[in-house]
């Protein structure tokens, strides 16, 4: 009996050893990854569509999520090789990170395929409220950041790219 008892407190310990290198390998690069992706790509889109209309934007967020997704997928994997951090795989990390970043800033893009820009704008910010619900969902699951603080943390961030965008595109 404790030998069962030992056993079974054996697998738990492993299972949170196991969970915790699963959040530090593959779910903290791809959170990164998504937040940059969703975050940085806002500015351009949204100050594309208001100066040039709907195509540009499809066209300057598709090229910033693919730049973005290359060099934070670099930055990622060449930042730590992983034997201090115990992080895992460079490449692995950098290839989780470089594919959400492109992932994060490519759906508020897909609106612009639309060319009533103010439809489209519309749009892509209700696609942007969900990537934002997502990533603060992500968070709350993995993290066990409260759902409503890190909405918070996540709206604000993408609320003040977005007028930084706007305020470039009405210049």
């Amino acid at each position: 009996m404790l030998q069962a008892i030992s056993q079974l407190r054996h697998h738990a310990a492993q299972q949170r050893r196991d969970d915790e290198a699963f959040v530090l390998r593959v779910v903290q690069p791809a959170l990164v990854g998504l937040i940059d992706g969703t975050v940085s790509t806002l500015a351009p889109i949204f100050a594309a569509a208001l100066l040039a209309g709907s195509r540009a934007a499809l066209l300057v967020g598709l090229a910033t999520a693919l730049g973005a997704g290359i060099s934070m997928g670099l930055s990622e994997g060449l930042s730590d090789d992983g034997t201090v951090t115990g992080r895992g795989s460079a490449a692995r990390r950098g290839l989780i990170t470089g594919l959400a970043t492109t992932v994060g800033g490519t759906f508020h893009a897909l609106p612009f395929l639309i060319g009533d820009v103010h439809r489209a704008l519309a749009l892509a910010v209700t696609v942007v409220a969900c990537e934002l619900f997502a990533i603060a969902w992500l968070r709350k699951r993995f993290l066990a950041v409260s759902l409503r603080q890190s909405l918070i943390q996540v709206t604000l961030g993408g609320f003040v790219v977005v007028v930084v965008g706007v305020a470039i595109g009405t210049a």
